[in-house]
């Protein structure tokens, strides 16, 4: 690791993925994450890698789904009209199992909407705006560290599932400024190493290059169809189990239980601070991963709980996996902001506050 240094969070994005060991970087401007691009078209050649801006998102994405189907690690950014774009060559991706890491820095919408942060892009990482039965994990940092960390991480772990990996970052961590403690570069990885390591790769498998795999999403048979979707969901049951991550604080013995992600968490947490001078006690359950949802931290919630507030960015797409985490065992209200405003911890306190003293007089 590196000494702590000053980095915008969109480069310091880049930065990790190039550290992490992506080679290959496709992608195409659109605000707010523009700084990934111009970031990877100057430093990726120089250290080896391809940089290559394509004509549209659509073409981004196909050229992922090439250059990840011949054993290159390939590293992607847009926001959310852009990701809706990707949605179709992300469904081949999970279909034919090619690897990749793609940062949603997300904006207000829907539609075209606004430049500004948001978090309504929930259903669209987490359900899967492509066609078919998949699933592609997602992690949602709260930090540009942890926006760091995760990428480098995710770069092997996108190998190792043979899966599309999201990291869901809103427009104001991709804009803001943060002390980064930066990963160890790893090399990246020679054709030889492909054909050792990515035997499925259409590069060739073994010493010998002419042995060549074929990697496809058609299946033409509905029982060949069948039998891969039920390989795909054994990966995603395993998955699920390994790949889960939150934060819990304060949760065993409080009033009111916030849940939020990303930027809202931090948000939440000075509300929490705020109700605690007024003598209410508040904690949290952050979820790091989006898929899987950390269903089981709503276990640890004790039965003093008058209320779970979802807090979020959107019109409550998370609210739905909180209940289910919950499971009818406390009320559940939701707290939010959408279009691209932002709540400040007051306004998150205040209003956590009233939904607290309605739940007790209900």
């Amino acid at each position: 690791m590196t000494d702590k240094v000053l980095m915008k969070g969109n480069e310091a994005f880049a930065e990790a993925a190039i550290r992490g060991g992506a080679k290959f970087y496709f992608g195409y401007p659109i605000t707010p994450q523009s700084e990934i691009p111009e970031y990877m078209s100057r430093e990726l050649p120089k250290r080896g890698g391809v940089f290559l801006q394509a004509e549209s998102e659509l073409g981004a994405i196909n050229m992922a789904y090439g250059a990840g189907a011949a054993g290159g690690s390939v590293f992607m950014s847009s926001s959310s009209p852009g990701i809706a774009l990707m949605q179709e060559g992300l469904s081949f991706m999970c279909s034919a199992e090619v690897p990749l890491v793609i940062v949603n820095v997300s904006r207000g919408g829907p539609g075209i909407g606004g430049i500004q942060p948001g978090q309504a892009d929930y259903f669209q990482v987490t359900r899967g705006g492509g066609n078919g039965d998949y699933h592609i994990p997602v992690f949602a940092p709260a930090s540009v560290q942890e926006a760091v960390d995760l990428i480098y991480e995710a770069i092997p772990l996108a190998d190792y599932w043979q899966n599309p990996f999201f990291i869901f970052a809103d427009g104001i961590m991709g804009q803001m400024m943060e002390p980064v403690r930066l990963p160890e570069p790893r090399p990246f990885m020679k054709e030889a190493d492909i054909r050792a390591k990515k035997p499925w790769a259409i590069t060739g498998y073994g010493s010998d290059a002419t042995k060549r795999r074929i990697v496809k999403s058609l299946r033409m048979l509905p029982d060949e169809l069948e039998k891969h979707v039920e390989k795909l969901f054994k990966k995603y049951a395993l998955a699920e189990k390994e790949l889960c991550r939150y934060e819990s604080i304060g949760v065993e013995d409080a009033d009111i239980v916030f849940v939020a992600f990303g930027t809202v968490a931090r948000i939440a947490r000075e509300a929490i601070e705020i109700l605690a001078g007024e003598g209410l006690k508040a904690g949290i359950i952050r979820p790091i991963s989006l898929w899987p949802f950390p269903y089981q931290a709503f276990d640890e919630i004790s039965d003093k709980t008058k209320v779970v507030i979802s807090a979020e960015l959107s019109m409550g797409q998370m609210l739905d996996d909180v209940k289910r985490g919950v499971c009818g065992r406390y009320p559940v209200s939701l707290i939010h902001r959408t279009g691209g405003m932002i709540p400040t911890s007051i306004e998150i306190a205040e209003k956590a506050k009233k939904i607290y003293l309605d739940a007790l007089n209900a």
